[in-house]
């Protein structure tokens, strides 16, 4: 299991990476994502353990999903296929929000196999566990690259407002939309609900 330190490390060479693929100065990642440059010269520091809604800031800022951000460098993947394509239960990534508590786990392998070696895969599956009251609002928007997602309910209650919608979803229930206009998750019951997010980032054409 990643441990928390790694996890930070990881979160704090992604996000620099990302930028600096992009070519974008720290200036010009606040402006995108609405989250201050001191922010986010912390984070790439490790220097601070942000929430779930700046990540989300800063991953729609960079044009990728929440997920990626927890995702390894491409230089620290293993270049084997088997070791790039299963994802052991005990070596995915584990975050727990430090403002609600929820606790996400990227399920998902990092690459797929395909006839020409190995590429990193479209989908992205991560369990949720959320706490009993706990709410979380992410201002999410478009991204260059449209990205889809479905959620199903595999245990308890969660209300989810997608834009100006609000849909109450039950154990097996499964909610399907577009991550281009803010979403927010809330737990109204006493128990803990757990769900699975399948997320799919695709080219504009594809859709």
């Amino acid at each position: 299991m990643t441990s928390t330190d790694d996890i930070g490390t990881r979160i704090a060479r992604r996000v620099q990476s990302l930028r600096t693929a992009q070519g974008l100065s720290l200036e010009a990642l606040a402006t995108r994502a609405g989250v201050s440059r001191s922010m986010i010269s912390l984070i790439e520091r490790n220097e601070a353990s942000p929430t779930a809604v700046v990540l989300e800031k800063l991953a729609t800022g960079l044009g990728v999903v929440l997920a990626t951000l927890f995702a390894a460098d491409d230089d620290g993947i293993a270049t084997d296929a088997t070791a790039a394509t299963l994802s052991r239960q005990d070596g995915q990534t584990r975050w727990r929000d430090p403002h609600s508590g929820y606790v996400r786990r990227n399920v998902s392998p990092v690459h797929e196999a395909t006839a020409s070696g190995l590429a990193r895969s479209p989908i992205q599956i991560v369990e949720v566990e959320f706490p009993p009251g706990a709410r979380v609002t992410y201002e999410t928007a478009a991204r260059h690259a449209p990205a889809h997602q479905q959620v199903w309910l595999l245990d308890g209650a969660m209300q989810l407002t997608v834009g100006e919608i609000t849909h109450e979803l039950h154990a097996g229930d499964c909610l399907a939309f577009a991550l281009d206009q803010p979403v927010s998750w809330f737990n109204p019951t006493a128990q803990v609900a757990r769900y699975a997010v399948v997320i799919a980032s695709l080219p504009p054409s594809t859709f």
